[in-house]
């Protein structure tokens, strides 16, 4: 089994226990390359649901991002298992797609290369 970056999961507990999305970060995984801003689970998951709830074919899919009944979504003291990000992009030669940025989870484990902030893209 691969073993995740101590040094990422340090970065995305911290996140974790925030409510911020203020730290960006690029990440290599297999068969791409994501580059956006970090948010908790918890606010990714809402944003999600928002998204989903706003559209007429995939509204019922957002009760799968609520909040367990009772609280968190993780234990407290469980190690974080995914990044999240939002306001992401798959950098694709020199374009982020999509333009917009997505909302990606990607699964430390699977976290090949990483740096702190977004790498420049072309948007033309």
């Amino acid at each position: 089994m691969k073993h995740s970056d101590d040094l990422l999961v340090a970065i995305a507990a911290m996140v974790e226990s925030q409510r911020s999305s203020r730290m960006s970060l690029t990440v290599v995984i297999p068969g791409a390359v994501i580059t956006g801003r970090l948010a908790p689970e918890a606010l990714w998951k809402e944003r999600v649901a928002e998204v989903l709830r706003d559209s007429e074919d995939l509204g019922r899919f957002a009760t799968a991002f609520a909040p367990p009944q009772g609280g968190g979504d993780r234990p407290r003291g469980d190690e974080p298992t995914h990044l999240h990000f939002h306001v992401a992009r798959i950098l694709q030669g020199s374009f982020g797609i999509p333009d917009t940025g997505g909302m990606y989870r990607v699964a430390l484990k699977d976290v090949s290369a990483w740096t702190i902030g977004d790498i420049g893209y072309s948007d033309q």
